[in-house]
Protein backbone atom coordinates (compact mmCIF):
# COMPACT_ATOMS: atom_id res chain seq x y z
CA UNK A 1 0.00 0.00 0.00
CA UNK A 2 1.44 3.28 -1.24
CA UNK A 3 0.67 6.44 1.17
CA UNK A 4 -0.67 8.48 -1.24
CA UNK A 5 -3.68 7.77 -3.51
CA UNK A 6 -2.83 6.51 -6.97
CA UNK A 7 -5.44 8.15 -8.86
CA UNK A 8 -5.31 12.03 -8.61
CA UNK A 9 -6.04 14.87 -10.89
CA UNK A 10 -2.27 14.91 -12.45
CA UNK A 11 -2.37 19.17 -12.15
CA UNK A 12 -4.65 19.27 -8.93
CA UNK A 13 -3.10 22.39 -6.93
CA UNK A 14 -2.37 21.53 -3.06
CA UNK A 15 -4.99 23.10 -0.68
CA UNK A 16 -3.58 25.47 1.30
CA UNK A 17 -2.43 24.43 4.98
CA UNK A 18 -3.64 26.52 7.60
CA UNK A 19 -2.84 24.75 10.29
CA UNK A 20 -6.34 23.46 10.99
CA UNK A 21 -7.10 20.77 8.25
CA UNK A 22 -3.99 18.34 7.35
CA UNK A 23 -2.40 18.05 3.60
CA UNK A 24 -0.45 15.78 2.05
CA UNK A 25 1.99 17.75 1.58
CA UNK A 26 2.59 18.52 5.16
CA UNK A 27 5.75 16.32 6.74
CA UNK A 28 6.90 14.40 9.22
CA UNK A 29 5.35 13.58 12.76
CA UNK A 30 1.76 15.04 11.22
CA UNK A 31 2.25 12.44 8.15
CA UNK A 32 2.30 9.93 9.88
CA UNK A 33 -0.53 10.23 12.62
CA UNK A 34 -3.24 11.31 9.72
CA UNK A 35 -1.63 8.60 7.09
CA UNK A 36 -2.10 6.06 9.90
CA UNK A 37 -5.79 6.78 10.68
CA UNK A 38 -6.76 6.49 7.71
CA UNK A 39 -4.70 3.04 6.50
CA UNK A 40 -6.19 1.67 10.12
CA UNK A 41 -9.67 2.16 8.78
CA UNK A 42 -9.12 0.23 5.30
CA UNK A 43 -9.52 -2.79 6.73
CA UNK A 44 -13.02 -1.54 7.96
CA UNK A 45 -14.24 -0.34 4.41
CA UNK A 46 -13.89 -3.04 2.18
CA UNK A 47 -16.88 -3.76 0.09
CA UNK A 48 -18.53 -0.97 2.80
CA UNK A 49 -20.62 2.42 2.22
CA UNK A 50 -18.12 4.79 4.04
CA UNK A 51 -18.88 8.28 5.16
CA UNK A 52 -15.93 10.21 5.84
CA UNK A 53 -17.15 12.91 8.25
CA UNK A 54 -14.99 15.63 8.24
CA UNK A 55 -12.98 14.70 5.33
CA UNK A 56 -11.20 17.87 5.02
CA UNK A 57 -8.73 17.66 1.64
CA UNK A 58 -10.02 14.77 0.64
CA UNK A 59 -7.00 12.25 1.29
CA UNK A 60 -7.96 9.89 3.43
CA UNK A 61 -11.63 9.38 1.69
CA UNK A 62 -9.64 8.87 -1.54
CA UNK A 63 -7.55 6.30 0.05
CA UNK A 64 -10.55 4.39 1.59
CA UNK A 65 -12.45 4.35 -2.26
CA UNK A 66 -9.76 1.64 -3.06
CA UNK A 67 -11.27 -0.45 -1.23
CA UNK A 68 -14.70 0.55 -0.14
CA UNK A 69 -18.07 -0.02 -2.09
CA UNK A 70 -18.84 3.54 -2.51
CA UNK A 71 -17.42 7.04 -0.29
CA UNK A 72 -19.08 9.83 1.03
CA UNK A 73 -16.82 12.77 1.88
CA UNK A 74 -18.46 15.69 4.13
CA UNK A 75 -16.63 18.69 5.16
CA UNK A 76 -18.03 22.09 6.51
CA UNK A 77 -15.87 24.26 4.39
CA UNK A 78 -16.58 24.45 0.36
CA UNK A 79 -13.07 25.38 -0.77
CA UNK A 80 -11.90 21.72 1.23
CA UNK A 81 -14.81 20.38 -0.84
CA UNK A 82 -14.22 22.10 -4.45
CA UNK A 83 -10.41 21.03 -4.00
CA UNK A 84 -11.08 17.04 -3.23
CA UNK A 85 -13.83 17.27 -6.28
CA UNK A 86 -10.85 18.27 -8.54
CA UNK A 87 -7.97 16.49 -6.95
CA UNK A 88 -9.97 12.88 -6.71
CA UNK A 89 -12.00 13.41 -9.50
CA UNK A 90 -10.51 9.83 -11.18
CA UNK A 91 -12.25 7.88 -8.20
CA UNK A 92 -15.63 6.71 -9.48
CA UNK A 93 -16.88 5.27 -6.32
CA UNK A 94 -16.36 8.29 -4.23
CA UNK A 95 -18.22 11.91 -3.65
CA UNK A 96 -17.65 14.88 -1.93
CA UNK A 97 -20.29 17.13 -0.56
CA UNK A 98 -20.45 20.28 1.80
CA UNK A 99 -22.44 20.18 5.13
CA UNK A 100 -22.35 20.10 8.63
CA UNK A 101 -21.72 17.17 10.03
CA UNK A 102 -23.02 17.93 13.57
CA UNK A 103 -26.20 18.08 11.30
CA UNK A 104 -26.49 15.69 8.71
CA UNK A 105 -29.04 15.01 6.58
CA UNK A 106 -28.32 11.22 5.29
CA UNK A 107 -30.89 8.32 6.10
CA UNK A 108 -30.78 6.61 8.73
CA UNK A 109 -28.97 3.13 8.52
CA UNK A 110 -27.58 4.40 5.23
CA UNK A 111 -23.75 3.96 5.86
CA UNK A 112 -21.66 0.85 6.87
CA UNK A 113 -18.95 2.69 8.15
CA UNK A 114 -18.66 6.20 9.56
CA UNK A 115 -14.92 7.65 10.36
CA UNK A 116 -14.10 10.97 11.99
CA UNK A 117 -10.40 11.67 12.39
CA UNK A 118 -9.78 14.74 14.87
CA UNK A 119 -13.11 16.11 14.17
CA UNK A 120 -14.49 16.02 17.99
CA UNK A 121 -12.31 18.93 19.76
CA UNK A 122 -13.43 21.11 16.87
CA UNK A 123 -16.98 21.21 17.48
CA UNK A 124 -19.18 21.98 20.84
CA UNK A 125 -21.85 20.30 19.63
CA UNK A 126 -20.52 16.93 20.05
CA UNK A 127 -23.23 14.71 21.62
CA UNK A 128 -25.25 15.72 18.35
CA UNK A 129 -22.11 14.82 16.54
CA UNK A 130 -21.91 11.37 17.78
CA UNK A 131 -25.66 10.74 17.68
CA UNK A 132 -25.65 11.88 14.21
CA UNK A 133 -22.95 9.03 13.25
CA UNK A 134 -25.06 6.47 15.43
CA UNK A 135 -28.54 7.52 13.33
CA UNK A 136 -26.96 6.69 10.06
CA UNK A 137 -25.11 3.49 10.86
CA UNK A 138 -26.52 0.32 10.04
CA UNK A 139 -27.16 -1.79 13.02
CA UNK A 140 -24.12 -3.73 12.12
CA UNK A 141 -21.86 -0.43 10.94
CA UNK A 142 -18.59 0.88 12.76
CA UNK A 143 -17.63 4.05 13.34
CA UNK A 144 -14.11 5.00 14.50
CA UNK A 145 -12.95 7.96 15.68
CA UNK A 146 -10.05 9.74 16.77
CA UNK A 147 -9.70 12.90 18.88
CA UNK A 148 -6.51 14.19 21.19
CA UNK A 149 -5.80 13.13 25.08
CA UNK A 150 -6.76 16.62 26.96
CA UNK A 151 -3.99 15.42 29.49
CA UNK A 152 -1.05 14.40 27.35
CA UNK A 153 -2.17 16.66 24.82
CA UNK A 154 -2.37 20.31 26.41
CA UNK A 155 -2.03 19.67 29.72
CA UNK A 156 1.25 17.70 30.08
CA UNK A 157 2.51 19.40 27.35
CA UNK A 158 1.43 23.27 27.83
CA UNK A 159 0.39 23.26 24.14
CA UNK A 160 -3.07 25.52 23.28
CA UNK A 161 -4.63 24.15 19.48
CA UNK A 162 -5.85 27.53 18.66
CA UNK A 163 -8.65 25.40 16.50
CA UNK A 164 -9.55 23.05 19.26
CA UNK A 165 -13.09 23.97 20.99
CA UNK A 166 -13.51 21.34 23.57
CA UNK A 167 -10.68 18.54 23.72
CA UNK A 168 -11.55 15.75 26.43
CA UNK A 169 -10.05 13.97 28.53
CA UNK A 170 -10.48 9.65 28.14
CA UNK A 171 -13.04 9.28 30.51
CA UNK A 172 -15.09 12.13 28.94
CA UNK A 173 -14.24 10.54 25.32
CA UNK A 174 -15.76 7.07 26.79
CA UNK A 175 -18.97 8.62 28.39
CA UNK A 176 -19.56 10.58 24.75
CA UNK A 177 -19.34 7.30 22.77
CA UNK A 178 -20.67 4.81 25.30
CA UNK A 179 -23.94 6.80 25.47
CA UNK A 180 -24.86 6.08 21.65
CA UNK A 181 -22.59 2.01 21.28
CA UNK A 182 -22.59 -0.46 23.60
CA UNK A 183 -19.06 -1.61 22.43
CA UNK A 184 -16.25 1.07 22.47
CA UNK A 185 -12.88 -0.72 21.59
CA UNK A 186 -10.35 1.85 22.66
CA UNK A 187 -6.71 2.19 21.17
CA UNK A 188 -3.70 4.41 21.52
CA UNK A 189 -1.89 6.59 19.46
CA UNK A 190 1.31 8.30 19.36
CA UNK A 191 4.71 8.36 16.91
CA UNK A 192 7.50 6.25 18.78
CA UNK A 193 10.90 5.19 18.12
CA UNK A 194 10.82 2.03 17.76
CA UNK A 195 13.44 -1.14 17.73
CA UNK A 196 11.10 -3.69 15.44
CA UNK A 197 11.68 -7.47 14.75
CA UNK A 198 9.32 -8.93 12.81
CA UNK A 199 8.99 -12.07 10.71
CA UNK A 200 10.68 -12.76 7.26
CA UNK A 201 9.47 -16.14 6.43
CA UNK A 202 5.55 -16.99 5.71
CA UNK A 203 4.09 -18.52 8.49
CA UNK A 204 6.79 -17.86 10.75
CA UNK A 205 4.92 -14.99 12.87
CA UNK A 206 2.39 -16.10 15.77
CA UNK A 207 0.99 -12.99 17.56
CA UNK A 208 2.71 -9.67 18.87
CA UNK A 209 5.58 -9.47 21.44
CA UNK A 210 6.11 -5.97 22.42
CA UNK A 211 8.44 -4.97 25.30
CA UNK A 212 9.48 -1.44 26.70
CA UNK A 213 11.93 -0.55 29.44
CA UNK A 214 10.76 1.35 32.52
CA UNK A 215 13.89 1.57 33.73
CA UNK A 216 17.92 1.22 32.93
CA UNK A 217 17.27 -2.69 33.66
CA UNK A 218 13.69 -3.21 33.85
CA UNK A 219 11.38 -4.29 31.33
CA UNK A 220 7.40 -4.50 30.65
CA UNK A 221 5.53 -6.86 28.71
CA UNK A 222 3.37 -4.58 26.15
CA UNK A 223 3.46 -0.78 24.95
CA UNK A 224 3.50 1.80 28.03
CA UNK A 225 3.31 5.15 26.71
CA UNK A 226 0.67 7.74 27.50
CA UNK A 227 -0.90 8.22 24.35
CA UNK A 228 -1.14 11.55 22.30
CA UNK A 229 -4.10 10.19 20.62
CA UNK A 230 -7.33 7.84 21.08
CA UNK A 231 -8.89 6.54 18.15
CA UNK A 232 -12.21 4.52 19.35
CA UNK A 233 -13.72 1.72 17.15
CA UNK A 234 -17.50 2.04 18.32
CA UNK A 235 -20.46 -0.62 17.42
CA UNK A 236 -23.75 -2.04 18.31
CA UNK A 237 -22.24 -5.55 18.35
CA UNK A 238 -19.35 -7.07 19.15
CA UNK A 239 -16.49 -6.64 16.69
CA UNK A 240 -13.95 -9.68 16.66
CA UNK A 241 -10.41 -9.91 15.20
CA UNK A 242 -9.99 -6.74 15.77
CA UNK A 243 -6.48 -5.74 15.60
CA UNK A 244 -3.93 -5.81 18.80
CA UNK A 245 -1.03 -3.35 17.21
CA UNK A 246 -1.56 -1.53 14.24
CA UNK A 247 1.63 -0.37 12.37
CA UNK A 248 2.86 2.52 9.83
CA UNK A 249 5.64 3.77 8.39
CA UNK A 250 7.52 4.69 5.34
CA UNK A 251 9.87 3.35 3.48
CA UNK A 252 12.61 6.29 3.47
CA UNK A 253 11.81 6.67 7.47
CA UNK A 254 11.52 10.31 7.09
CA UNK A 255 11.12 11.15 10.93
CA UNK A 256 14.08 9.23 11.58
CA UNK A 257 16.16 10.77 8.67
CA UNK A 258 14.51 14.25 9.80
CA UNK A 259 15.76 13.12 13.11
CA UNK A 260 19.54 12.22 12.25
CA UNK A 261 19.67 15.32 10.15
CA UNK A 262 18.82 17.74 13.33
CA UNK A 263 21.63 15.47 15.43
CA UNK A 264 23.79 15.60 12.95
CA UNK A 265 23.53 19.40 12.62
CA UNK A 266 23.41 19.59 16.52
CA UNK A 267 26.79 17.77 16.48
CA UNK A 268 28.11 19.89 14.22
CA UNK A 269 27.27 23.13 15.95
CA UNK A 270 28.86 22.06 18.93
CA UNK A 271 31.95 21.39 17.19
CA UNK A 272 32.37 24.85 15.73
CA UNK A 273 31.02 26.53 18.81
CA UNK A 274 33.90 24.58 20.83
CA UNK A 275 36.36 25.85 17.75
CA UNK A 276 34.98 29.47 18.48
CA UNK A 277 35.32 28.87 22.23
CA UNK A 278 38.66 28.20 21.77
CA UNK A 279 39.50 30.76 19.54
CA UNK A 280 37.99 32.92 21.86
CA UNK A 281 40.07 32.25 24.72
CA UNK A 282 43.10 32.72 22.48
CA UNK A 283 42.38 35.93 21.80
CA UNK A 284 41.56 36.46 25.06
CA UNK A 285 44.89 35.18 26.03
CA UNK A 286 46.90 37.66 23.56
CA UNK A 287 44.75 40.65 25.00
CA UNK A 288 46.07 39.66 28.39
CA UNK A 289 49.54 39.67 26.98
CA UNK A 290 49.42 42.57 25.79
CA UNK A 291 47.83 44.27 28.06
CA UNK A 292 50.85 43.09 30.77
CA UNK A 293 53.13 44.15 28.10
CA UNK A 294 51.47 47.67 27.79
CA UNK A 295 51.59 48.16 31.59
CA UNK A 296 55.81 47.47 31.74
CA UNK A 297 57.95 50.03 32.36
Amino acid sequence: MSGVPAATAPNAAALEFSGERFTPECVREIWYEHWHRYAFARAFARDKRVLDAACGEGYGSALLAGDAREVLGVDIAEPAIAHARVRYATHANLRFVQGDCTGLTLPDASVDLVVSFETLEHVAAQEALVAGFARVLTDDGVLIVSSPDKRAYSDASGFRNEFHVRELYREELLALLGAHFPFVYLYGQKLLFQSAIWALCAGQGGGIAAATATGPDSMKSGLHYDPLYFIAVCAQQPLNALPELALFGDREESVYQHYNHEVRKNIAAGGRIAELEGELATLRGELEQRKKAGAEP
